[in-house]
Parts: C-alpha cells; structure tokens; sequence
C-alpha cells in the first residue's frame, strides 16, 4: 500500500512565480500535498526573492537565479531535516515568492486635519496628501512580521498600516523640516524629504524600504483659511487709514442712487450715512489741505500760510468733485455754493 502511494505521488519539478498580477507582495507556491524532487529547478527572476520555510521556519532564501536543488543549494534545510548530503528522495518544504520591485503610486493624505507647531502661527491644523514608493527589502522580516503563512499578501492588504505610519510621522517631518507653514508650499520638496526620512525606520522594522515620498498639496481647514485670508489681505493693503477713505469714496455713488431711488425710509437711511462719510472724508481732506490761518495772526501771515499750503489745481479739483456730488444729488446748489464761495475765498 505504501509503495502505491509513492506511485500514486506527483513530483515537483519546476518552482516558479511568474507573477499574473499587479499588487501581489508575497505567494505561496502550490503544493497539495505533493513533494519537491531532489535535483529539480527553482527559478527565481529579478525583482523576486524566493524562502524555504521548514515546519514553520525559514530555512533558505534565494535572489534572482536558476537554482538546482540539492544538499548544496539547501544547506540549512538539510540541516533541519538531518538529510545526508547524498539524500535522493524527494522532500517537503513550503515555498514562498516575494516581489521585490518598487510599488508604485501608493497614496497618503490626511483624512483629517493634522495639529503641528509652527513658528508663525504657533499652531496650526493642516491637511496634505502625496504619493510614496517602497519595495520589500528583507523577505525574512517581512514573512516573520507581516505575510506569515497566508497564500497570498497583497499591496492591498497593506496599505491601511503603511498609511497611518506616513500619516503618524507629518508632525515629525514639519518640525525637522523648518519650515513655517507658509513656505510649506514652495519647499514641498524639502517636506517630502523631511517626511521619508521621519517614516523609513519605521518601513524597516516590517522588511521594507521607502524608495520615495512626494507631496501634492498642503492646506489649511476652510475655517482657518479664510481667517489667513483676512491676514494676508490687511498685510497687503498697509495704511487701513486710506484704505478706508478709499473705500468710502468708491461707495458713495451707490449708496447715492439707492438713496434716491425712492425706496422710503432705508433709502434715506442710505442717503444720511452716505452724507455723513461723505462729510467726514470732505472734512478731513479740507482740514488738511485748506487750514486757514489762526485767529489773530498778523494778516501778512495768513495770506503766506494761505498761498503755501492751497495750490489753485487742488482747488479746482476739489470744485469739479463738489460739482459731480451735486450733480449726483449728494450736494444740494445751496451747499455747493457754499462750498465754492469759501474755496474762492482761501484763494482771494
């Protein structure tokens, strides 16, 4: 009976991974109970590394190669198994493929906002996302701590862990980086860099290397970024003073038209507040330009004072700027006569 089960037995005599898809990290070579012919191939191609594994243990590992297998290719596993270097019979062993070429294209990115130190800001919330490389390095630790006896492990698989180890390691990249948040976006290279060299250790204790990090983006929450808006705008626009009399300038004629479009008591509301900024800009820029001389100086110096500080260019600028307010029906022609007979006078 048991010589019509050796009979009955199918004999390997070709070991090899041809990989038939994408994303596939580690594969176990079917064996359904058969058992591997003394002197027959293995063929290991590049970006492949292939593990004997005895009851358990890896026994031999084997890079890129055609390999014949014997006592001399297995020396461990003939250690294991008490074989004579001699042994002719066929043996049992589980043997696993690993691909070692990079896995390209993996994305990382937070799902939620990130606190980090920074020194502008002191702390700020950000959001990122990039891409990453890595490749199996030692099939060894990687089968010990993350494969184990499973048929097949894929890239899949993985990347839940591989992204929360990017991801934990973001505040880490930004500080050894030192860069404050606004740069973060002109040195997304140097942050990139900052962050594989935060995250490698932790790829090598799984048997992996890191081959590459790149960042696409980095952003503030909507909420905190329209507050960085504000900021930068006030920046920009500097003397606040002359942007608002600017700004009061420029809405003038609209707030006039709605006033005098007849819609009842919010269009004179509108008309009221449109005359009263309009008085304090005319007030300022009169006081400035056109200050008469103080009560009881000598006349000589008035009329000194006078001829210094009011050129008949801005007197005339200011007159067509009353006639247009006039025109506009800001001014009434009482007011405006007012108004020109004491320019004329700051010029007699």
């Amino acid at each position: 009976m048991a010589l019509m089960d050796f009979i009955k037995k199918q004999f390997i005599d070709i070991i090899e991974w041809t990989e038939d898809g994408d994303g596939v990290l580690a594969w176990r070579f079917p064996m359904e109970d058969r058992e591997i012919q003394n002197g027959g191939s293995l063929t290991v191609r590049e970006s492949q590394m292939a593990v004997f594994v005895n009851e358990g243990k890896i026994a031999d590992v084997f890079g890129p190669g055609r390999y014949t297998l014997t006592t001399a290719t297995l020396p461990i596993l003939t250690y294991l198994q008490n074989w004579d270097k001699l042994f002719k019979s066929p043996f049992k062993s589980d043997v696993y493929f690993f691909s070692t070429r990079q896995q390209i294209d993996q994305r990382w990115g937070t799902s939620q906002p990130v606190t980090i130190r920074d020194k502008d800001f002191g702390a700020v919330r950000l959001r990122a996302f990039g891409n990453y490389a890595y490749r199996i390095a030692d099939p060894r630790l990687f089968y010990n701590e993350i494969s184990g006896t499973r048929e097949r492990y894929t890239v899949t698989d993985l990347d839940g862990q591989l992204r929360g180890l990017m991801l934990q390691n973001i505040s880490d990249a930004v500080g050894a980086s030192g860069t404050p948040f606004l740069d973060l976006a002109a040195n997304q290279v140097a942050f990139a860099k900052a962050l594989q060299d935060a995250t490698a250790p932790a790829f090598e204790k799984l048997g992996l290397k890191l081959e590459m990090v790149t960042m696409q983006n980095v952003s503030l929450p909507d909420e905190l970024q329209k507050i960085l808006d504000q900021k930068i705008g006030m920046g920009m626009v500097g003397d606040t003073a002359k942007f608002m009399q600017y700004q009061t300038a420029q809405s003038i004629p609209a707030l006039a038209a709605g006033a005098g479009g007849g819609n009842g008591m919010v269009g004179s509301a509108v008309g009221l507040g449109a005359g009263v900024a309009l008085g304090q800009v005319m007030a300022n820029q009169l006081g400035q330009g056109l200050a008469g001389s103080a009560p009881g100086a000598p006349a000589a110096a008035a009329g000194a004072a006078a001829a210094a500080g009011v050129k008949p260019e801005d007197v005339m600028a200011t007159l067509e700027r009353l006639a247009d307010f006039k025109t506009k029906g800001i001014l009434t022609q009482e007011e405006f006569d007012a108004k020109k007979a004491e320019l004329l006078k700051k010029l007699a």
